[in-house]
């Protein structure tokens, strides 16, 4: 059986110390022969010395030997007035120059020492086979079967996804089935979807549905500084991963690998780019008789290269959108395994709360709620820890700490009532589910909380309308009450500008464009985008976009005065839902319904009652 032995630091120790003592022991036998100085001054005065050389501190020459045959010597220098005493009394005396040896091996080991330390540690942090001649080498984290404890059940509110991707399972453990019939596989499978949707997670439940070895890398790790080096990453990847057959390839981040060749380069060699293609190469190269299935995510799927997605390559495409109640729901069940939930615990109602938010929100939610709970030194996670961990993840972490005076606070309380009151009588809105004036955030002093009854994927005008309405709600509140509005609503008439502009020039709902449609610019399809950063081009005329302007202007002062009115028939209630908010700073949704409809109530009992004091006078007349 073949030994290895482990390269060792004292191995060079040994073999420096063996150089030393062998140079010393051949220096001593073939150099000039050492002589005291007073044998030097003796064979001076006789007349032997042929010749020398003087230096600072020894004395080299050739003399006559005894057979007279000449010599080389070296002796070692004397101050001459000491020599002069010294010989006078007849006494042998020689000079001896103090050692430097230790000084001179420090001074030239120590710097060796050094730089080895500064490699070993280097090399420790490249990691095993990382070497100077290893830069090629990918950086994949390879699993083995028994390592991959995910499977389909832990994956929930992506059934459709998981139907997909159930045949790749299949073909994994019997491909016989697919091929006898003279079908393939697709070679690769591009999981899209927003950030937080589970595609990795789906990817390694694949790979543990199948009992393969799984290869995960992300697509940022091909690029390197040096030319050539993702290049070389990407063919070691494919070697490896056909040795390892059958296997599954998870490509993480595709995007920062696969954008479209040809943009942005200034020239010269460009490193994503020669990435990019040995991938196309080595995908189109593979054999998918041989059981290597490659699969990629990304929520950029609009900058990928067309080459990377024709039929042959990324030949699949599978989306993992936000879930639906139903799914959220689900993805609730699975992360609830874990924690202790108390009996309280509604997770339909947790569900309904949550539109639009992702699985990894979901799972943060169960995180936060028990992280407060374990904080109030509770045994169980009751609901109103999953409440607050509602509010602290859509609205910030409260600020109960903030100082805020009191003429403040009111405007806040009539801006989130505001709000509230235009929700609670515009038709298709969401219903109120709370009312708060405690600050959250960065710069929210208040919110007013809309639970959507079901998911909705269209709007219809009026229901945006409607939307408008309830942003204007809590600018015109402060107006109404005092005399004048604030930067508080700022946002709001962002959100509601934006809103308006979108049913002007995208989606057909204005006069001046009518059915025609602008604003076609490439856009993020899953990943939010800011107006700021990114302001749409302008693709119509100076007319237009003036017309547009005026268009804009007189819908927003439509909906403010249709805003107004509103407020203006329950300016009592306005008050009532204010002073109740000032005092107990959150209302509850069914707390707020409750007055409401005690307002309408008592307003059609009084209209009921002017009814019929008005018919009872024309029964007199």
């Amino acid at each position: 059986m073949e030994k290895h032995h482990k390269f060792s630091i004292w191995y060079v120790l040994l073999g420096i110390w063996a150089v030393l003592i062998l140079n010393n022991i051949i220096a001593g036998q073939i150099g000039p022969k050492q002589i005291p100085y007073s044998e030097f001054l003796s064979q001076l005065h006789d007349d032997k010395i042929k010749e020398i050389a003087i230096g600072k501190d020894t004395i080299t020459g050739k003399m006559v030997g005894k057979d007279g045959a000449e010599v080389n010597f070296t002796t070692v220098r004397v101050t001459p007035d000491l020599a002069k005493d010294l010989e006078g009394h007849k006494i042998e005396f020689r000079g001896e120059v103090e050692s430097t040896f230790l000084r001179s091996l420090f001074s030239w080991m120590v710097p060796i020492f050094l730089f080895m330390g500064v490699w070993y540690f280097m090399m420790k942090r490249m990691g095993p086979g990382a070497g100077v001649m290893n830069f090629g080498a990918n950086k994949a984290k390879i699993y083995a079967e028994e390592e991959i404890p995910t499977r389909f059940e832990d994956v929930a509110g992506v059934d459709e996804a998981k139907a997909e991707l159930e045949e790749i399972v299949q073909f994994l453990k019997t491909p016989e089935r697919f091929t006898r019939l003279g079908g393939r596989m697709p070679k690769g499978v591009l999981l899209v979807g927003p950030p937080g949707t589970g595609k990795t997670l789906l990817s390694r439940a694949v790979a543990g549905e199948a009992g393969v070895p799984f290869f995960s890398i992300s697509g940022s790790e091909f690029v390197e500084l040096f030319v050539g080096m993702g290049a070389a990453r990407v063919r070691d990847l494919f070697k490896q991963a056909k040795e390892k057959a059958p296997c599954i390839v998870f490509i993480d981040e595709l995007d920062a690998l696969g954008k479209v060749r040809g943009v942005g380069n200034l020239g010269g060699h460009d490193e994503r780019e020669q990435t990019l293609q040995q991938l196309l190469v080595e995908m189109d190269g593979f054999d998918p008789r041989v059981g290597v299935i490659i699969m990629a995510a990304t929520n950029r799927p609009e900058i990928l290269d067309p080459a990377l997605l024709r039929a042959g390559r990324f030949d699949r495409q599978v989306l993992l959108d936000k879930p639906d109640l139903n799914g959220r729901l689900a993805i609730l069940k699975v992360h609830a395994r874990r924690i202790s939930l108390a009996d309280d615990v509604n997770l339909k109602v947790l569900a309904q709360r949550t539109p639009g938010l992702s699985g990894a929100d979901l799972e943060n939610i169960l995180n936060e709620g028990a992280l407060l709970a374990a904080r109030a030194d509770r045994n169980e996670v009751t609901m109103a820890d999953l409440e607050e961990a509602v509010d602290r993840i859509m609205g910030g972490l409260e600020k109960k700490n903030r100082v805020i005076n009191e003429q403040e606070k009111q405007r806040v309380a009539f801006h989130e009532t505001g709000h509230a009151l235009v929700a609670a009588f515009t038709p298709l809105t969401d219903k109120v589910h709370k009312i708060s004036i405690i600050p959250r955030g960065i710069a929210a002093l208040g919110y007013t909380e809309q639970r959507p009854t079901e998911d909705r994927y269209l709007m219809s005008q009026s229901e945006l309308e409607g939307r408008v309405d309830v942003l204007l709600g809590g600018r015109v509140a402060e107006r109404l009450h005092f005399g004048e509005v604030s930067t508080g609503a700022a946002n709001d008439l962002q959100r509601a500008t934006d809103m308006v502009r979108a049913m002007l020039t995208q989606y057909g709902m204005g006069q001046t464009l009518g059915a025609v449609t602008y604003n076609r610019r490439n856009q993020p399809v899953f990943l939010p985008q800011d107006s700021l950063l990114a302001p749409p081009a302008q693709e119509y005329s100076e007319a237009t976009a003036a017309a547009l302007d005026k268009e804009l202007r007189q819908y927003m002062d439509g909906r403010e005065k249709r805003v107004q009115e509103l407020l203006q028939e329950h300016t009592d209630l306005l008050q009532a839902v204010a002073e109740r908010l000032l005092k107990d700073e959150v209302l509850a949704g069914a707390d707020f319904m409750a007055m409401v409809n005690k307002d309408s109530a008592g307003a059609q009992k009084a209209a009921a009652a002017g009814h019929h004091r008005t018919s009872h006078k024309k029964k007199e007349e």
